[in-house]
């Protein structure tokens, strides 16, 4: 019997009912006492993927509403609101203690389905060094603890090490599973809010950076291996700030966007 990963054991499901589902919410994937809120969503989907045939969320956007109570049992709520042959919608909700914890949009469908031509526009990955030439992600990059660590390996490019000092607010690495297990379309929304604050580049460690509303775009499905992530903060005002970022497989191929709004909380 082939052991469970830990992305499958810690986001595992169980139906209570017609559009209900418990799971139970591990501190293996903290930053600091807080579920980070890439691994939120994963439940999430996994309820919502029951509902529809199509296989891939395609756009996922979460609005937090609370923290995540870690280590507690959670309650997932899913609706089907429109089923579609080229792209299913949906909402769904978690709600700890009785509370709202995150409201999502999410469209599902198959990439492996064409619905017309492709055109050669994309991102190109930008050239940065090997995983194995940057640097290992720690908890005294944050300033914080990072059980998410136990989860997903970090590497973050050379110049990091100078973080607070850069001229860009922009952050590049590589990211993969602790435990080798491949990335998928389900899990590409936690990759793309697993780094650090892009604008700890150019500000130095600010602790804790939540997350207000986050969108991901799911463009294609990742090749095995590492992936490689680019983040940048393109505007911070009255202490809220956005940042946008892209993911590239091993292949350097684009697999995802993101865009979210995060609150900048800075250290006392």
């Amino acid at each position: 019997m082939t052991a469970q990963s830990h992305f499958e054991r810690d986001t595992r499901i169980t139906s209570t009912g017609a559009g209900r589902w418990s799971t139970q919410l591990s501190a293996a994937w903290n930053i600091g006492t807080n579920p980070n809120g890439g691994y939120l969503i994963l439940p999430v989907l996994r309820a919502m993927s029951s509902l529809v045939d199509q296989p891939d969320p395609i756009t996922v956007t979460t609005h937090y509403l609370r923290p995540g109570l870690s280590g507690a049992e959670a309650e997932i709520r899913a609706e089907l609101v429109k089923p579609g042959r080229l792209a299913s919608n949906l909402r769904g909700s978690m709600h700890q203690d009785g509370k709202p914890r995150l409201e999502s949009l999410v469209a599902f469908a198959d990439l492996d389905t064409s619905t017309g031509p492709d055109v050669d526009i994309t991102i190109p990955a930008p050239d940065i060094p090997p995983p194995d030439e940057c640097i290992v992600r720690s908890g005294s990059d944050q300033g914080v603890e990072l059980a998410l660590l136990s989860r997903a390996e970090m590497r973050l490019h050379p110049d990091f090490a100078n973080a607070g000092s850069l001229d860009e607010p922009v952050i590049d690495g590589w990211v993969r599973f602790c435990d080798r297990t491949e990335p998928s379309t389900l899990s590409l929304p936690f990759f793309a809010d697993c780094c650090p604050p892009s604008i700890f580049a150019t500000h130095g460690r600010v602790g804790w950076v939540p997350t207000l509303e986050l969108t991901v775009h799911i463009r294609r499905r990742p090749a095995p291996g590492w992936l490689q992530v680019r983040n940048r903060t393109e505007d911070c005002q009255g202490g809220r700030i956005i940042e946008t970022g892209c993911i590239w497989d091993s292949t350097g191929t684009l697999v995802a966007q993101m865009r979210q709004v995060g609150l900048l909380l800075e250290q006392g």
